[in-house]
């Protein structure tokens, strides 16, 4: 890892399931990544302004209402809104392999499902984050 890297890793709308993103939260700080874990239930916009807030090189979106089509843009439309339109915007969840291409197509920069390796995960983050060092 060419530096610490900041991330914040969100729970978007109401959805009450955040064993995947405390488990991804943990993966990520002990692969080296400093990591702001918001909580449950929130706002596009407060998510947003978590990363402005805490100067964050990328955020990790976590879902498994099903709003993921809705909520991923609002919340990249809130990034671009506060000057973050940079930040790496990568998800996870239950989400359909059609719906995952409609959010790259988007700009989420990856979105990984249920089973995904954590080391994976922390490596990929590592190597897209590097890449924009360069």
């Amino acid at each position: 890892m060419k530096r610490t890297y900041r991330v914040v890793v969100a729970k978007p709308g109401l959805d009450g399931h955040d064993r995947g993103a405390k488990t991804i939260t943990r993966a990520l700080r002990d692969h080296g990544f400093e990591v702001i874990y918001t909580g449950l239930h929130q706002t596009p916009e407060q998510i947003a302004e978590t990363a402005l807030q805490e100067d964050v090189d990328a955020v990790g979106l976590s879902l498994l209402s099903g709003a993921h089509l809705t909520l991923f843009p609002r919340v990249m439309d809130e990034l671009r809104a506060r000057g973050l339109g940079d930040a790496l915007v990568f998800g996870g969840g239950v989400i359909s392999d059609a719906d995952a291409r409609v959010l790259k197509q988007q700009g989420v920069a990856e979105v990984f499902g249920p089973g995904s390796s954590l080391k994976a995960i922390s490596q990929w983050l590592e190597a897209q984050l590097d890449q924009r060092e360069d």
